[in-house]
């Protein structure tokens, strides 16, 4: 009886601990998992302020799409390399045995009649030019003008009824806002992508600072073909056209460059009623801000641009601006950097008025500028640019035509351009070429240099010890 106890006893007492230990392995079990649970981030609501129920997903790009892509033309541009020159002299261009070249890019309708804006480095040095609507109608253009500093040029088709498109206010562009890229990359008509605005007057530097470079910056995907094509906001405008791509492989690497629409839109107007693009000059030497520069004037931003100069007779001089001012601001448009100021003067016209803000002495001041071109006048007379770039100038006198032996060239009278005073250029000295072009009078030297505004050329100086000197002139547009 008393082993039956016993047995009875060891059995609830065997049982109650293998209960003990199994609650105790569930429960230490259990802790383990709990503990990689709270190991886990918290998650923090973070502060922010509600702006609008828009949503990137809820864009609808189909409507901007449609519109546009039928105002966007594929350009084809033919050409022929010249191989032999001596051929084309006496047989014509078609003799020399050149080469055919053919480029292609894109172009954007503006208007029913059949004016197209496309880039200058789409159609430049073209023989003929042939457009191709997205209809697949085929027509040859003719180009009406072009701007070699802004990239824009101007051509037109023998067409009517044709779809065009809206211009925006390029200035209205907010960064982050979504836009549409609309061309022909790779040739591969009617192509839209999508991205959004990542910067505004962006400046990259491709032309060594003879180009308007305010660029409107996007990540749409831009590549060789797209040039010329149009950059639409969600309402299918355009606000710029597609001009640019940095890259060291030639290809969309995530950013392209477009020219804002007031730009293009201002440079199409000048070229339509001016046949020339009318440049506004504020007349200052303009200086970027750093944080060195901000030390050493004890300014309190770094953002802004230096007055480090004023042009004599300049608009900005008359109204009353002054060395070391800091222009913040232009008709309440603000100016952090130079490429906001040089994209908001390439809208305008000489003779414009502008309100322009400073800083001076730590205070706000406002003045009215009446802007001019680079003559400081409203227009350009007869002989302005060989008189302000050169000098004054008249033809050259029998005697020396028939000391040095030539039939053509014009003399200085007096020397302006203090590049050449320095350089030992003197009155008598004979201008024998412009660019490259024989002169035979002072109008000759005019018209050369007129065609080649925004370029750098060289110009052949003969000096009084019968010498040749070669000296670089920059045409200022």
């Amino acid at each position: 009886m008393k082993k039956i106890i016993s047995l009875v006893i060891a059995s609830i007492l065997g049982g109650t601990i293998a209960l003990g230990a199994y609650a105790f392995i569930l429960a230490k079990s259990q802790t383990i998992e709990n503990s990689n649970v709270i190991s886990q981030p918290m998650v923090v609501k973070t502060s922010y302020t509600p702006v609008s129920n828009y949503s990137a997903e809820a864009t609808d790009f189909t409507k901007a799409a449609e519109q546009t892509l039928h105002t966007v033309v594929h350009v084809k541009n033919v050409s022929i390399s010249k191989s032999n020159p001596l051929a084309e002299f006496f047989y014509g261009a078609d003799a020399g045995g050149g080469q055919r070249t053919i480029g292609t890019g894109s172009g954007v309708i503006i208007s029913p009649d059949g004016y197209i804006v496309a880039n200058n480095h789409v159609i430049k040095g073209a023989r003929e030019i042939e457009i191709t609507l997205n209809n697949q109608k085929t027509y040859k253009a003719e180009v009406i003008g072009t701007h070699e500093s802004s990239d824009i040029a101007l051509v037109k088709i023998d067409a009517t009824d044709l779809p065009h498109i809206t211009f925006a206010n390029s200035d209205n562009v907010r960064v982050g806002e979504w836009v549409l890229a609309v061309g022909n990359p790779f040739n591969l008509t009617s192509t839209v992508t999508a991205g959004i605005v990542s910067a505004k007057a962006r400046n990259i530097n491709i032309s060594g600072g003879r180009m308007i470079e305010s660029f409107i910056q996007t990540d749409a995907a831009v590549n060789p073909g797209n040039s010329g094509g149009a950059l639409v906001n969600v309402s299918g405008e355009l606000v710029g056209i597609n001009t640019a791509i940095t890259s060291q492989t030639g290809s969309y690497v995530g950013y392209s460059f477009a020219v804002p629409s007031n730009i293009a839109k201002k440079v199409i107007e000048d070229l339509l009623e001016f046949g020339d693009v009318q440049t506004a000059y504020l007349g200052v030497n303009p200086e970027e801000l750093s944080s060195n520069i901000a030390k050493e004037l004890d300014l309190g931003i770094t953002q802004g641009v230096l007055v480090a100069g004023v042009t004599e007779d300049g608009a900005a001089l008359i109204a009353g601006i002054k060395v070391n001012d800091i222009i913040v601001k232009m008709d309440n448009i603000k100016i952090s950097k130079f490429s906001n100021m040089q994209g908001f003067l390439s809208t305008k016209r000489p003779g414009d008025v502008v309100d322009v803000t400073v800083l001076r002495g730590g205070k706000e001041k406002k003045f009215k500028v009446k802007l001019s071109n680079q003559f400081g006048k409203e227009t350009i007379g007869k002989l302005d640019f060989s008189k302000y770039l050169l000098g004054s100038l008249e033809k050259i006198s029998k005697g020396k035509a028939a000391k040095y032996r030539i039939n053509y060239g014009v003399q200085f009278v007096k020397v302006r351009n203090k590049d050449l005073i320095s350089n030992g250029v003197e009155k008598g000295n004979v201008i024998l070429k412009v660019a490259d072009v024989k002169v035979y009078s002072v109008q000759d030297v005019e018209d050369v240099l007129r065609k080649n505004k925004g370029k750098l050329i060289i110009i052949q100086i003969l000096n009084d010890e019968g010498f040749v000197e070669y000296f670089r002139l920059m045409v200022n547009n």
